[in-house]
């Protein structure tokens, strides 16, 4: 087992991958806790970070009714937990300047209307996909994690697609929708499934058979850029990293920065497994959407498909399966135990999806989960100080990688990340 000794100079197949999130947030009325379309005006009135901070930045989305946080990349789990939930106190003050809060709920469980935002390329996605996006009002949470070249970031996509379902179930937090509990643990991978492009994706076997992939759909002129490729993992377009986005903003930030923590452990798990000449797992896409739609279906209250076997395995035997699988990585990077801890309490205690409805029986009232919402997404994170990892790889400090994540604009080998 590599040491877990700091050094300062370590090579690449030991560095510590940098990774940051995004986060969307919905934007409630501060009185009523009702939807309110706000979001550009509150990320216009928002603080922005100076050239080189690692503060996060407040940016507008697609419906006025929401809010993004764009991290900075971090090195530790400890750095990761305190840039979130830095991102959501940015975000709070900033909805506060205009009579909203923030709230991590993927989807809003009242019935609404939602309002496009005044962007062009936001105004030119309704007039392209009508009611699809017209009506769309989705949360995710996106995970970014860094890659050394686009043909290691395509390795990497092809190997940890059969985990994305069991990454969707323990993210699950989006049970209501329009008014009504739709009994999905995910609802949001539900709506998020409508829009074209969207979902998982087969083997690509390399960065050229990456780019014929992206080509093709480009060519069809139903996606407008490349922003609209909307798989469930994806080489991010501005960034030298990959792109997760397959889950659900989760409601405790310390859970959050744990999934985002396991994703990275996945990522590196995948690119070691590469490097080794391991093949990528031959599952078709069609197969894996049906895995995807049972994690968005059941969450961790049934039963998953075990990527180890492709049959049908309880939910915590998955879970575990996968905490195995990155167990090398999670335990280098001193990240086992802080993990363990999370995880264990999500499946004991049940994730965002169960809360949620445990909140609404009490009264049968929305305004009791939306109530729970705001209280969990600023309330301090559920890891003990003790159990965060205590190594100085890259940062211990928290502040993370003294660039935006924009900054990084290409790959060590010397090829450009796309823009």
């Amino acid at each position: 087992m590599p040491s877990r000794e700091c050094t300062a100079d370590r090579g690449r197949d030991d560095a510590v991958r940098t990774y940051g999130v995004e986060e969307e947030l919905l934007v409630v009325d501060q009185e009523t806790l009702r939807p309110l379309p706000v979001g550009t005006r509150a990320a216009d009135s928002s603080v922005r970070p100076s050239s080189g901070s690692t503060w996060p930045q407040v940016t507008a989305e697609l419906q006025q009714e929401q809010l993004e946080v764009i991290s900075a990349p971090q090195s530790t789990l400890a750095d990761q937990l305190r840039a979130i939930a830095a991102g959501r106190v940015l975000a709070e003050e900033a909805a506060a300047r205009v009579g909203a809060h923030v709230l991590a709920l993927p989807t809003a469980p009242f019935p609404l209307s939602p309002h496009l935002a005044p962007h062009s390329r936001y105004l030119r996605i309704g007039e392209q996909l009508g009611l699809i996006a017209v009506d769309h009002l989705s949360n995710g949470f996106h995970i970014h994690v860094r890659i050394y070249s686009r043909q290691e970031g395509v390795a990497v996509l092809d190997r940890i697609r059969v985990w994305l379902p069991t990454v969707l179930a323990l993210s699950a937090n989006s049970p209501f929708w329009g008014g009504v509990d739709t009994e999905f643990a995910s609802y949001r991978y539900q709506v998020w499934s409508r829009w074209p492009a969207s979902g998982p994706t087969d083997v690509f076997g390399s960065a050229a058979g990456y780019d014929r992939h992206r080509a093709a759909m480009l060519g069809t002129g139903v996606p407008l850029d490349p922003g609209m490729l909307y798989f469930d993992a994806r080489l991010a377009e501005k960034y030298p990293t990959v792109e997760v986005r397959v889950a659900d903003i989760c409601l405790d930030s310390g859970h959050a920065a744990v999934l985002a923590t396991l994703v990275r452990a996945l990522v590196e798990t995948a690119a070691r497994a590469w490097r080794h000449g391991e093949p990528a797992p031959e599952v078709p896409a069609s197969h894996l959407s049906l895995w995807s739609w049972r994690a968005s279906r059941w969450g961790l209250d049934d039963q998953l498909v075990d990527p180890a076997t492709g049959g049908l395995a309880p939910a915590r035997d998955v879970v575990a399966r996968l905490l195995e699988v990155v167990r090398p990585v999670l335990t280098e990077y001193d990240e086992d135990t802080a993990v363990d801890k999370v995880v264990a309490d999500i499946l004991r205690n049940g994730g965002g999806a169960r809360r949620q409805r445990e909140a609404y029986a009490a009264r049968h009232e929305l305004g009791d989960v939306v109530a729970l919402a705001l209280d969990a997404t600023h309330r301090p994170p559920v890891i003990p100080s003790a159990d965060l990892p205590r190594i100085c790889r890259g940062s211990s400090t928290g502040r993370g990688d003294r660039r935006d994540p924009g900054t990084a604009r290409g790959y060590p080998d010397g090829s450009p990340a796309r823009r």
